[in-house]
């Protein structure tokens, strides 16, 4: 496995934080804070490259407000200046890991997201009940060919645990720097052992970093053709119910060694018919 080093001189780098300012602020200048951090951003940034090289850092506590999306979500909202460092260890992350997730992961990805994730499924739907063909000795035109695990991971970003993250990315990552650094975010948490910030860019990125093992688990263990995963829901499309069964058993041993489960009431087969409704 190839494994990287002194990552860390790359991340402070003037060239990488001003990117970070750019993406942290793309649709947002109209806002107070990046407005005051604007008007001295060469001075600020200078500022912010110094406190990383000389690992002074220290994130700002997060302000907490609650939205309802229609799910009612608990959000952690990092200050500008954190903001930037999220978007500069993802600049320097991305690019070794985007490699290794599935194409069929769409949770934040570039040219990813919900609409593809459809498409998708659409074509899964397909392939799967043959075009909507009906199982043999079927009682009803309803009984279309084909069954989906629609799963849910219970509590999935309060549930990651801290060191097993951090387990995950040293595999790779092998500048302590770096990991530093990332220790430092996950820190600025309420649990300081399980959990991430919903809001953070960085949470955004760690938790699909977090499910990668298990998304390889079901495509190469399990050889699930028809998976799709969007964060931490996922679903399992197959000609067989008891083969979904067998899977769903696998996947809930397998979600033990990240400290994780399936969501007891949510995690269910369906047949291909409901899937529309299940969605």
């Amino acid at each position: 496995m190839k494994t990287y080093k002194n990552l860390y001189p790359k991340l402070y780098s003037y060239k990488n934080l001003e990117l970070a300012f750019k993406k942290a602020s793309k649709g947002k200048n109209k806002k107070f804070y990046v407005i005051e951090f604007k008007k001295n951003l060469i001075r600020n940034l200078l500022k912010l490259r110094k406190e990383l090289e000389l690992e002074t850092y220290r994130p700002s506590r997060l302000t907490k407000f609650t939205i309802r999306d229609p799910k009612t979500r608990l959000i952690r909202k990092s200050v500008f200046k954190d903001r930037i460092v999220h978007h500069a260890i993802v600049n320097i992350l991305e690019p070794i890991y985007e490699p290794r997730f599935i194409a069929d992961n769409y949770a934040n990805r570039l040219n990813k997201g919900t609409i593809s994730a459809l498409e998708r499924l659409d074509r899964f739907k397909r392939k799967v009940s043959k075009n909507g063909r009906l199982i043999s000795h079927a009682l009803t035109n309803n009984m279309i060919k084909g069954y989906v695990l629609k799963a849910d991971i219970r509590k999935f970003f309060d549930s990651i645990n801290q060191a097993k993250m951090i387990e995950i990315l040293q595999r790779k990552i092998k500048d302590e720097k770096v990991i530093w650094l990332i220790v430092k975010v996950l820190k600025n948490f309420d649990n300081k052992i399980n959990g991430m910030p919903l809001g953070n860019m960085t949470s955004q990125f760690f938790a699909n970093l977090y499910l990668n093992d298990l998304d390889h688990f079901v495509k190469q263990k399990l050889k699930m053709r028809h998976y799709i995963r969007y964060v931490d829901d996922f679903l399992i499309l197959h000609k067989s119910e008891r083969v979904l069964e067998d899977c769903k058993n696998k996947i809930e041993k397998y979600l033990k060694n990240l400290r994780l489960e399936l969501h007891p009431d949510k995690s269910k087969i369906y047949s291909m018919f409901h899937i529309i409704n299940v969605v």
